[in-house]
C-alpha cells in the first residue's frame, strides 16, 4: 500500500482517484488548495503526489518548490496547461512525471507503478555497480561500458566523456522524465541550458552506440516538448 497524496480542486476528478486509488489498496489524502497540500504532506509524509498546477491559492509550482524543499517525494503532475513550458518548468521544480488532461485512469496508473519503482531502486541504482540496457552493461563504478561479442566475451564500448556524464545522469534516475534544460545544466553547465542542439545531438550519438534499433531506441527515449528518460528492462 502506498500512502498518496492527492492535490486538485476538481471536486469529479477528485472523487474519481481516490476510488481508484482506494480500490488499488492505497491509503489516499485529499487536497483543494496548495497550502492545504503543504500541510497534509508535513503531517501524513505521502510516498507519492499526484498534483494539480491550476490551484485556486498557489501556482502548482511553488507547490513543488515548497515539497522540494525537505522531501524527495514522487511528484505526478497533472494539468490541463499542454505548453512545453509548462512542462518543463514543473519538471524543472523537481516533478518526478506530467500527465496531460484528458488522460485515461490506466495510463496514470502506469505512471504511479514507474515512479514507485523508481523510488524502490533509485537508492540501489545510484550505487549499483552496473545497470543494463539489454546487452550492454554500464558499470557506473569503474566508468566501463561493455557489450558481448559474437564469442560472447565483453567488450568495451568507447564513450567521450560527455557521452558518458550524459549517459549516467539519465541511468542514476531510471524512470524519470528529465527536461532538457535539467541535463544540459549537469552535463555542460548553467551557461548552455538554452542550447538544445548539443543534447539532441549526444542523444543520437549515444543511441547509436547503445540501443538495439537506434531509430527507435527502448532505453533512451524521447518525450516530445518535456525532455528525456531512461526506461530500464522490467
Amino acid at each position: 500500500m502506498t500512502r498518496v497524496l492527492v492535490v486538485d480542486d476538481e471536486p469529479q476528478l477528485v472523487r474519481a482517484l481516490r476510488i481508484n486509488l482506494r480500490a488499488r489498496g492505497h491509503e489516499v489524502h485529499v487536497a483543494a488548495t496548495g497550502a492545504d497540500a503543504l500541510a497534509l504532506a508535513g503531517r501524513h509524509q505521502p510516498e507519492l503526489v499526484v498534483l494539480d498546477l491550476g490551484l485556486p491559492d498557489l501556482d502548482g509550482v511553488e507547490v513543488i518548490h515548497g515539497l522540494r524543499g525537505w522531501t524527495d517525494v514522487p511528484i505526478i503532475v497533472l494539468s490541463g496547461r499542454t505548453g512545453s513550458r509548462d512542462k518543463v518548468e514543473a519538471l524543472d521544480a523537481g516533478a518526478d512525471d506530467y500527465v496531460t488532461k484528458p488522460f485515461g485512469m490506466d495510463e496514470l496508473l502506469a505512471r504511479m507503478r514507474a515512479v514507485t519503482r523508481r523510488l524502490g531502486t533509485a537508492g540501489g541504482t545510484g550505487d549499483a555497480p552496473t545497470v543494463r540496457l539489454g546487452e550492454v552493461t554500464v558499470d557506473l563504478a569503474s566508468h566501463l561500458v561493455t557489450r558481448p561479442d559474437e564469442a560472447g566475451t565483453r567488450t568495451p564500448i568507447r564513450l567521450t566523456p560527455t557521452e558518458w556524464r550524459l549517459l549516467e545522469v539519465l541511468v542514476r534516475q531510471p524512470g524519470k522524465l528529465l527536461s532538457q534544460r535539467f541535463l544540459l545544466a549537469q552535463v555542460w553547465g548553467a551557461a548552455y541550458v538554452d542550447q538544445p542542439t548539443n543534447l539532441r545531438v549526444y542523444m543520437a550519438q549515444l543511441r547509436r552506440k547503445l540501443e538495439p534499433d537506434p531509430s527507435r531506441p527502448r532505453y533512451l527515449l524521447t518525450e516530445p516538448g518535456m525532455g528525456f528518460r531512461f526506461h530500464p528492462d522490467a
